[in-house]
């Protein structure tokens, strides 16, 4: 089992808590990661946060693939690794429909297809073993498009890459988790309840099975939420929060992954409520209705016994190869320090 921590999304302004990434690093987490939707991006904080360390490996979870084309994602992942001798990690997502065609002002497009391009032409950049052509759904290379001047020239990375650069990828559908086990090298599956496994096992073994791989060769990576304290329902009210946010707010009725997937993991009802009450306003009600369960189930908060008993199932779940990182998000350097002294 290896452990990251989240850097989390900006605010208004930029706080990356350099200190505690440092505290992290020295306790021995393996990796951090950035994030963006449509304030900060991810690249540049990886890139201070890169600047500020020794050790830990640095990613984004996620840069988004319809702001950036695979070629500049290729080139920012190339110079970070060669700067940082070996440490970054890319990690992409598809994002939504509602930044991407509202934000990034392009079309959503097709998730699975543009996840598979996109990775493609990244490794045939950093392979380097001649100028790159690609011809697909989402991208062309060179650009064949009517609007062209038809000038373009198949072009081969000047810079050498390291064609071991680890690239992960976002994802809870199924599809979506049958192309990341068949084209990445791991995931992020936002929650995960170590217990259920099977919650994903026919998606991931049907995209591993199809590149000939096996779960040692992919790095199933969840987020968990860390808040230590003694009063439960006060350490369970801010995951609560965000988790209706995802539930409820994110996509649109009918259409909200996040929904789609709390629903897989048995809250069925549960999840049709926090939606029917976030889209009508009502996001207090609708973090309170998120089952304490599924908050236990899927993130760490409490006292420490509490915690510790917990983290029992996350170390069963990695001997067995269901979860190879847990990525930890928590503003408390103790408890990133108890979750090291107990993990690793």
């Amino acid at each position: 089992m290896k452990l990251g921590i989240l850097s989390g999304y900006s605010g208004r302004s930029m706080d990356l808590g350099i200190d505690r990434i440092k505290a992290a690093e020295s306790m021995g987490y393996d990796s951090v990661w950035t994030a963006e939707a449509y304030g900060s991006d991810a690249v540049t904080p990886a890139a201070w946060i890169l600047a500020n360390t020794d050790k830990i490996k640095v990613g984004t979870a996620i840069m988004q693939m319809p702001a950036r084309s695979p070629a500049c994602t290729a080139m920012t992942a190339m110079t970070l690794n060669q700067l940082s001798q070996g440490r970054f990690i890319v990690g992409l997502g598809a994002s939504g429909p509602q930044v991407v065609e509202g934000w990034h002002g392009v079309a959503y497009g097709r998730p699975i297809t543009r996840t598979k391009e996109y990775i493609t032409i990244l490794r045939k950049i950093m392979a380097r073993e001649g100028p790159v052509e690609h011809q697909g759904f989402h991208y062309s290379m060179p650009y064949q498009g009517e609007d062209g001047t038809g000038l373009g020239k198949a072009l081969k990375s000047i810079l050498l890459a390291d064609t071991s650069i680890p690239i992960f990828t976002a994802s809870i559908t199924p599809a979506g988790l049958a192309a990341s086990a068949e084209v990445a090298d791991g995931v992020f599956p936002i929650w995960m309840n170590p217990d259920r496994y099977d919650v994903f096992e026919a998606d991931i073994s049907k995209g591993l099975n199809k590149a000939g791989k096996t779960l040692l060769d992919f790095d199933i990576a969840p987020f968990v939420t860390c808040i230590m304290g003694d009063n439960v329902e006060h350490c369970r009210a801010p995951v609560k929060a965000s988790m209706a946010l995802y539930i409820g707010g994110m996509g649109a009725r009918g259409a909200n992954f996040y929904n789609d997937y709390t629903k897989k993991l048995g809250y069925e009802d549960a999840a049709v409520k926090i939606q029917d009450l976030y889209l009508a306003g009502k996001k207090d009600e609708a973090a309170a209705a998120v089952p304490d369960e599924l908050v236990d189930a899927v993130h760490l908060v409490g006292p420490k016994e509490r915690i510790r008993e917990r983290l029992q199932a996350w170390k069963a779940a990695a001997a067995k190869g269901h979860v190879g990182s847990m990525l930890i998000g928590s503003g408390q350097t103790e408890a990133l320090e108890f979750i090291a002294s107990e993990m690793l």
